[in-house]
């Protein structure tokens, strides 16, 4: 198996993909080196960090005595067949190493954990006939060492028992959607169900394990798609001898897979809208400028009666858009005639300015699932003038302000607010959304979903968000004047010069 890690920290999980060897060793392990060779040519070849994952069974406790020499059991004799010792395993773990792979591995009994320990291999895989194995659960949790596991099998409770397991015990730790089909047919995939577990486990990394045909390199493109972060698939290495099984994929289909999973995230690029040049210049082209119908003399306002719209539009001439935004009004600077294009400057309106910034709110509270009454109160606090809201200030909705107060507060990307410290009122922060880097009397923190920090009274705080992040502050009343803020610029100033209010949005 191999895994594929960001370059920045192996502990964070996005963008990881795991080639399970599984026995595909055959129990020869110079075949594994062989398999781990491969790997690491395609590894070097798409330039991404790899691993191989192996498993590990102590089978003289794994297997029951009596059933040993049970032939009939396939997965027994398959087992036994392929047995390499303790000192072989770790001779591909070394040549992992020695790859510039990454060792991750399977264990099926509390044994091997102790040996994965031993061997010193980094992630530790859950198989899903594991997922509910509690005793070997709590001894992997036991490790500190990080943990993807797949949930083959596994009812949404189930699923929801093991997340909440790993979140108690404080493990690092990524979830596979997976079915148990060897091989997998098209219609029991069932990909959408990843986006199930994205939604409902939001803080956690989810991924695919799949064991579809080894030639569909459609299914890896629709789970990245869909937001999966970790994609697994059997590998192996087929020789005169050797033939893979229906699930394994061989060094060509292993690079095609990975080729294939480039190609998606090329295609899917990434959640911020990206405009380029050839875009707005082909869209310019269809764009209808505004002309004029009967003259206008210098200094008239030019009224929806005096203009029409038609293409195309000439450089410097006001598209049909600028015209017709909400209440902008223009006068001429010039006398026209009669089909001649207006050559106006689009007019720069406080009203719209606003109206922009509630929209954005508007769109990273509903990316945050999180809906709020159209008739709250909003308050736009801009420290140092409308003009630097994006980079000073936040936008506030008030909801409930009475012996208690609650409040929604939304940060935007890049956005600061200034240190300042409240006497009468102490608050609690609840981030809802994204992350926020909070200062408490100059002691930098970073939250993420989740967190909760209550912040004192007298205690100056400050805080600043890199992607934009959605507060749920609960409070003692709020008080008009119970904002101190370090910057005498601001502190100077009446607190209705730094805000804006707005009583519906």
């Amino acid at each position: 198996m191999i895994l594929i890690l960001p370059k920045h920290t192996m502990h964070t999980f996005d963008d990881l993909f795991i080639f399970e060897m599984a026995n595909n060793h055959q129990g020869d392990v110079n075949h594994g080196i062989a398999i781990i060779q491969k790997m690491a040519e395609i590894a070097k070849k798409h330039k991404i960090k790899a691993g191989v994952k192996f498993q590990y069974r102590d089978l003289n406790t794994f297997i029951h005595p009596g059933y040993r020499e049970d032939t009939t059991h396939k997965h027994i004799s398959r087992f036994l067949s392929t047995e390499l010792s303790a000192d072989q395993f770790l001779t591909l773990v070394e040549t992992c190493i020695k790859s510039e792979l990454i060792p991750i591995c399977t264990p099926f009994d509390e044994k091997s954990v102790d040996l994965i320990v031993q061997h010193k291999i980094d992630i530790i895989k859950v198989a899903s006939c594991s997922a509910d194995d509690w005793p070997l659960l709590e001894k992997i949790a036991s490790t500190g060492k990080p943990v993807i596991a797949s949930t083959g099998g596994l009812s949404l409770s189930m699923i929801d028992n093991l997340v909440t397991f790993f979140r108690n015990k404080g493990v690092n730790f990524a979830i596979l959607h997976c079915v148990g089909i060897y091989p997998t047919p098209d219609e029991a995939l069932n990909i959408s169900f990843i986006s199930k577990l994205r939604n409902r486990y939001k803080e956690i990394t989810i991924g695919y394990s799949g064991h579809e045909q080894p030639d569909n390199y459609n299914v890896i493109q629709l789970a990245s798609a869909l937001g999966a972060k970790i994609f697994e698939r059997h590998v192996g290495l087929p020789t005169d001898l050797i033939k893979l099984n229906g699930y394994s994929m061989n060094p060509d289909q292993v690079d095609m897979w990975v080729t294939s999973w480039t190609q998606s995230k090329t295609i899917l690029g990434n959640n911020y809208k990206t405009i380029l040049d050839i875009e707005s210049d082909s869209l310019a082209s269809l764009k209808r400028g505004v002309y004029v119908k009967r003259a206008i003399k210098k200094g008239q306002l030019i009224n929806r009666g005096d203009v029409y719209f038609a293409m195309p539009r000439v450089d410097g001439q006001l598209t049909s858009g600028e015209y017709g935004r909400l209440r902008t009004v223009y006068t001429a600077t010039k006398d026209y005639k009669i089909d001649e294009p207006i050559l106006e400057s689009p007019n720069i309106d406080t009203y719209l300015d606003v109206r922009d910034i509630i929209h954005q709110a508007k769109g990273m509270l509903d990316e945050a699932n999180i809906v709020l009454n159209s008739n709250a109160q909003i308050e736009l606090s801009h420290h140092y003038g409308l003009a630097k809201f994006y980079k000073f200030g936040c936008l506030i909705v008030n909801l409930v302000n009475r012996e208690y107060c609650k409040k929604i507060i939304v940060v935007y990307p890049g956005q600061s607010h200034p240190e300042q410290k409240h006497i009468k009122k102490e608050e609690t922060f609840h981030v809802l959304s994204g992350q926020l880097q909070l200062s408490l009397n100059g002691i930098s923190r970073l939250m993420k979903v989740g967190d909760i920090v209550t912040i004192e009274r007298g205690v100056l705080h400050a805080f600043s968000s890199t992607s934009g992040c959605v507060i749920e502050e609960v409070s003692t009343t709020h008080f008009r004047n119970d904002s101190f803020y370090t910057d005498e610029t601001i502190a100077q100033q009446d607190p209705m010069q730094r805000k804006t209010i707005i009583e519906s949005w």
